[in-house]
């Protein structure tokens, strides 16, 4: 089950969504497939090939297989869907965003998000989570930067500017996948609680 954690991980700022890129290499590591790290991912920069490969390897190993099967062979919505499930399976700053602001507002019909909404997030969770409070005024910029770059590339919100939080539509496939795994992190997606619980009976027909 979802539960809390003392620290945050922020290692998805030196590697947002690029699901094309991630589908690409997911492909490689699932199936032993030999591959050149180096100028597949960094542009033959070997530091920046190992630093993505390693963020990469680390999102596939918090999927299941269904989900990942979804990651190799399913359309590019469910496969952004799905590498952005990894990310907040990894990264409990983009999850607990996601859910304690972004879903919240979208329950009770207010679609739009300020940057002064994610700085009250950023100040709360400073409170409880000492790597978050010792990050300088820069890095919290850039977690903000990329967190927002995230959650435009995976569908959530329709653009870094407008900031605009978009309806979800997720295949019953991936539905299923998550559903076996935690239902939970179907609130990812914006889900109600009511519409979770009606997926989980869909699930196991009760």
């Amino acid at each position: 089950m979802m539960t809390s954690t003392i620290t945050y991980d922020f290692s998805y700022t030196g590697y947002a969504l690029r699901i094309k890129e991630m589908s690409k290499i997911a492909r490689f590591i699932l199936t032993d497939q030999s591959f050149d790290v180096v100028n597949e991912l960094g542009s033959g920069k070997t530091t920046t090939a190992q630093r993505s490969l390693s963020e990469i390897k680390k999102r596939l190993d918090v999927l299941t297989e269904k989900q990942r099967i979804i990651l190799l062979d399913g359309d590019l919505i469910s496969q952004k869907q799905i590498v952005f499930l990894a990310i907040c399976k990894l990264h409990y700053f983009m999850r607990d965003f996601t859910i304690e602001v972004l879903r919240e507002k979208y329950l009770v019909f207010d679609v739009q998000f300020t940057e002064g909404e994610f700085i009250s997030f950023v100040r709360r969770k400073r409170e409880i989570h000492q790597n978050l409070d010792e990050k300088s005024d820069t890095a919290i910029y850039k977690i903000r930067k990329v967190t927002f770059q995230i959650l435009e590339e995976a569908g959530i919100i329709d653009s870094v500017k407008d900031k605009n939080i978009q309806p979800q539509i997720l295949d019953n496939q991936v539905i299923e996948a998550i559903v076996e795994d935690d239902p939970e992190w179907l609130k990812i997606f914006l889900m109600s609680d009511s519409d979770i619980i009606d997926s989980i009976k869909d699930k196991w027909k009760i």
